[in-house]
Order: C-alpha cells, then sequence, then structure tokens
C-alpha cells in the first residue's frame, strides 16, 4: 500500500529520477565542450547523484510519516496491534 501511495505521489508532482546514465551523460557533454574538466566532471556527478539520493530519502520520510498519520485518524489496525491480539487469543499475553 505505501508503495503505491509512493508512486502516485511521485506521478502526480511530476517527479523524475535522475539516473546515473543521465549524470554522465550529462556530465560527458560539458567535459567535451570544454565546460568542464573530467575531475570537475567526476565531482559534478557525484554531487548531482548525492543530492539525488538525498531528495529521494526525504521524500518517502515524508511520504511515509503522512501514511502514517492517515492511518492513525482513520483507526485502523497496525501489524503490532494485530501480533498483541494473536498473542491474547492464542493465551500468550
Amino acid at each position: 500500500m505505501l508503495e503505491l501511495i509512493k508512486k502516485t505521489m511521485l506521478t502526480g508532482i511530476g517527479l523524475t529520477v535522475v539516473t546515473k546514465e543521465k549524470v554522465e551523460d550529462l556530465a560527458k557533454g560539458l567535459v567535451e565542450k570544454g565546460e568542464l574538466t573530467k575531475k570537475e566532471g567526476k565531482e559534478f556527478i557525484d554531487s548531482i547523484l548525492k543530492k539525488s539520493e538525498q531528495a529521494k530519502k526525504d521524500l518517502d520520510d515524508k511520504i511515509e510519516n503522512i501514511v502514517n498519520k492517515v492511518l492513525g485518524k482513520v483507526n485502523v489496525a497496525t501489524k503490532a496491534d494485530i501480533e498483541r491480539l494473536e498473542k491474547k487469543i492464542d493465551g500468550n499475553e
């Protein structure tokens, strides 16, 4: 369910995932044009990929928090609730 919500939100906001290949192609083009040195190109790639990963992590965290708040408001049983009830039914509590 969480994955479906993530995909829906990502589609809805038009977020595109920056792939390593796209960043490498861009950097290669800039190096070939003489706008970046090879070292700067590598630093550029590393910087963009690091920022992309952090942005993805931040978005994942925000989505998870939103989902947890919504589930809490609709009073849906959590996995922990179900496990506690199963133990109680089995007489292990």
